[in-house]
Order: C-alpha cells, then sequence, then structure tokens
C-alpha cells in the first residue's frame, strides 16, 4: 500500500509533465535548424554586365558558335591542299609461292627445238617508292580556296549574330527579374499603406469617429493584397530561374542584382533612313548573307572550271630488290629509279554532268540574291519598329514621372483628411489606387525603354564579341 502511494503521485506528475516536455521539444529542435548547421552560401552580387561577361563564358549556343569558327579554320587549310604538293611513300613486300616463268626457244640452251620454262622471279622481293604530285593549273582549286577563305568570314559573322542574340537574351532576362522585383516592392508598399490606414481607422474607431464596417473594409483591402504579393514573389522566382538559365549557371545558385531599373538614355539615330544605313552596315546577319552571295558566285568560277583543261606535274623515286631464302639481307641490292612528267587532263564530255553543276550553281546565287534583297526590307521594318518603341517609351517615362509626383502628394492628403475625420475611405482608396497605378506605369515605362533600347541595338548591329567593339 506504501508503494501504491509513492507510484501514483509519480505517475501523475509524468502524465502532467509529459505535454510540456512534448511542447518544448520542437522548440529546442528549432532552435538548431537545419540551416544552421549547413549554412546557405551567399548570394552571387550581379550587374547588368558581369550577367553578360558571365553568359558569354558559360552559354552553350555561343560555345557551339566558337566552334563553328575552327570548323571553317580548318576548311581554309583543307581548300588549300589542292595547290599545295602532295607527297606519298610506300613499301610493298612480296613473297613468292610458285615462281613466275618464261619460255624461250630451247635451241639458245643447246636444244633441238621447242621451248623450255625458265623462272625468272625470286623467293623474296620488295619496291620501296616516294610519289610527288602538284596541280599546275586548276582553276576550280582557286576558286575553292576564295570560297573557303568567304565560308570563315561567314562564320565569323554568324559568330557575332550568335553573340549578339546571347547578350540581348540576358539583358532581357535581367531587366525581367529587375520588373518582377519592383512589381512585388509596389505590392508590399501598397500594404503597407493599407496597413497603416488600418492603424488609422481602428484609432478613429476607437474616437468613435469611424464605424465598425471601415475597420472592415481597413482589413479587408489589406488581405486582398496579399495574394497580389504571392503572385509577384513567384513571377520574381520565375524571372531568376530563367535568367540563370541564359547565363548558363547552376540552379542553386541563389542571385542578388547589384542594378536597378532605372532610365538610361541611348544615342539613337536621326531618323529610320539613318538608323537603316547602319543597320546595313554592321549588322552581322546582313554581312553573312551578303558574303553568302559573294560565296555562290565563286561556286560558279568553280562549276565552270570542271570543264577545263588541269595541268599537273608529278615525279617518283622508286627503289626495289629481289632475293632468295638463301642470300643473307644485307648482301642484296636496291637499285634506284626516278622519273618526273606532266599530265594534261581535258574534259571532253561527262553526260551534261559539269553544264548540270553549273546551272545549279547560278540558281543558287540567285536564291541567295533574293534573301539578300528579302533580308534587307525586313533590316528595315525592323529597324522602323525597334526604334518607333523606343521612342514611344521615352515619351511615357516623361509623362509619368510628372505623375507619380501628383500622386504621392494626393494620397498625403487624402490621408491626412481621413485621419481628422474630414475624408472618406473611398477618397482614400481612389488616392491609393492612382499612386499604384502612376508607379506601376512608370516602372513599366521604363522596362520598355530599356528592352527597346537592347533591341535597338542589337537590330542596329551595335552589340559585338568582346574586343570586336566597332
Amino acid at each position: 500500500m506504501s508503494l501504491l502511494r509513492f507510484f501514483i503521485p509519480l505517475f501523475l506528475t509524468l502524465c502532467l509533465a509529459w505535454p510540456a516536455f512534448a511542447e518544448t521539444k520542437p522548440e529546442t529542435e528549432a532552435e538548431m535548424p537545419v540551416g544552421s548547421e549547413q549554412p546557405k552560401a551567399a548570394p552571387l552580387v550581379i550587374s547588368l554586365d558581369d550577367a553578360v561577361r558571365i553568359g558569354l563564358q558559360h552559354n552553350r549556343q555561343l560555345e557551339i558558335a566558337r566552334l563553328d569558327k575552327r570548323m571553317a579554320g580548318q576548311k581554309v587549310r583543307e581548300s588549300w591542299a589542292e595547290v599545295l604538293p602532295h607527297l606519298s611513300s610506300s613499301l610493298t613486300y612480296t613473297r613468292t609461292l610458285k615462281p613466275s616463268v618464261i619460255f624461250l626457244p630451247s635451241t639458245i640452251f643447246g636444244g633441238t627445238g621447242g621451248t623450255q620454262a625458265i623462272e625468272i622471279s625470286s623467293d623474296n622481293s620488295s619496291v620501296a617508292s616516294l610519289n610527288l604530285n602538284q596541280n599546275i593549273f586548276k582553276l576550280s582549286a582557286f576558286a575553292g580556296i576564295k570560297a573557303s577563305g568567304l565560308v570563315r568570314e561567314i562564320s565569323d559573322e554568324s559568330y557575332r549574330n550568335t553573340n549578339a542574340e546571347v547578350v540581348t537574351s540576358i539583358r532581357r532576362a535581367y531587366y525581367d527579374v529587375l520588373i518582377a522585383a519592383e512589381n512585388r516592392k509596389l505590392v508590399e508598399q501598397s500594404i503597407a499603406r493599407w496597413e497603416q490606414a488600418q492603424r488609422d481607422t481602428d484609432a478613429l474607431f476607437r474616437q468613435g469617429v469611424a464605424a465598425d464596417i471601415d475597420t472592415l473594409k481597413a482589413w479587408l483591402s489589406v488581405e486582398n493584397l496579399k495574394p497580389d504579393l504571392i503572385r509577384a514573389r513567384h513571377g520574381e522566382s520565375i524571372a531568376a530561374t530563367k535568367l540563370k538559365v541564359v547565363m548558363g549557371i547552376e540552379q542553386d545558385t541563389p542571385l542578388a542584382l547589384s542594378d536597378s531599373l532605372a532610365f538610361t538614355e541611348i544615342p539613337v539615330p536621326q531618323g529610320v533612313a539613318a538608323a537603316y544605313r547602319e543597320a546595313l552596315d554592321n549588322r552581322p546577319d546582313v554581312r553573312s548573307l551578303g558574303l553568302q552571295v559573294e560565296a555562290e558566285n565563286e561556286k560558279v568560277t568553280a562549276a565552270r572550271s570542271e570543264g577545263l583543261p588541269v595541268l599537273s606535274a608529278f615525279g617518283q623515286l622508286q627503289a626495289q630488290t629481289q632475293f632468295d631464302d638463301d642470300t643473307a639481307l644485307d648482301s642484296t641490292r636496291w637499285p634506284v629509279s626516278s622519273s618526273v612528267g606532266l599530265q594534261l587532263s581535258v574534259p571532253i564530255f561527262s553526260g551534261f554532268a559539269t553544264s548540270s553543276r553549273i546551272e545549279q550553281a547560278k540558281i543558287n546565287r540567285l536564291q541567295q540574291r533574293t534573301r539578300y534583297e528579302d533580308l534587307k526590307a525586313q533590316v528595315r521594318a525592323d529597324v522602323e519598329v525597334r526604334l518607333s518603341n523606343l521612342i514611344e517609351a521615352r515619351k511615357r517615362i516623361d509623362v509619368q514621372s510628372k505623375t507619380i509626383a501628383v500622386a504621392e502628394r494626393s494620397y498625403r492628403i487624402t490621408r491626412l483628411r481621413l485621419r481628422e475625420g474630414i475624408g472618406s475611405r473611398l477618397e482614400l482608396t481612389d488616392a491609393e489606387l492612382q499612386l499604384q497605378t502612376a508607379k506601376t506605369n512608370y516602372l513599366q515605362a521604363v522596362y520598355d525603354y530599356l528592352i527597346a533600347a537592347t533591341e535597338l541595338e542589337k537590330s542596329l548591329g551595335r552589340i559585338n564579341p568582346p574586343g570586336q567593339e566597332m
């Protein structure tokens, strides 16, 4: 009985203490979160120029373009092979299984008539030769060299074009993150203003100036903005993910952008005609297609040259030996012979293949010329649209920069009137909406201007690889 009196109070004490212990356990775990054992990596702080520099180092499309440039350089080397000497050597060894014979009159050997078979081959034979070939006149070879040189220039322009596309995509992605962050900040500022308005309304309610419905409306105004904040944060996260993709960095790398969404004016050509001339002079795709037209001219020349004679020179140096199995290798003789000569090859009839290739080359040249003229028309339209977008965004910036100051002053006055009890919540709601709209429109105008400036610079051919600024 004494034991029961001891254990029953102990059991009740443990039962009462267990919930408190269970509640303190998560708090203990919360004091040592996983993050404290593995702290988060410091964010990568990047400016717009940093993002472009990193992207140019890691972008896969640009790496492919670099490899294309190397490939074009090797094709130029290959084309020179047609006008350079070709030197080759060979060594052959023959083992005689059954000797060759010739038949001679038996009278030579004292016979009475008929023929006699004489073995003329040795058990072993070997021939070593050195051959030299050199084209002296081959017009298609020179046309091929010119065409391959143009191909290398085309590859350089293609690399410039890829570089411009990569830089443009990185800038757009960077600006997308900036505008997403600014939109999120605008929502947070709007929530902060409504929370302050809610506190003001509560104070007026306690003074008996505001009605209960006013406090409910103030609370609803704050709560209705929270989904907008969730969407804004999600949009910012998605924009950052896309920026990491175009930069070619890992997705788990945290980013912190050091630049802001600020208006920076760029030099603009004086009119569409000036912009069009600048684009024709500098755009890599225009220059590339112009070079392709020149390359097609060389291909026509190469096709025509297939019907012309080809003159080449050749030379040969040869050493040979034959010996039987019972002859020591160091006792064999290697007599040397040499010869040189010229070869003239004159095509006479190729089954209309040459004339067909000439016509195909001419058709390809016409196609490239048509594409070139079509591209120039597209360039003019593109330049006009980009320039118009830039001017339109610039005008909106001028208008909205004035609107923000007025909207902020209107909001301050309306809020003061409400705190003094002479204003209405409808006036405050309208002033808040006008302020939010003014700030949103201004940021959108700045964003549109920066995007239009980036697109215009690409359209004018102003974006070049590092070290190749024009």
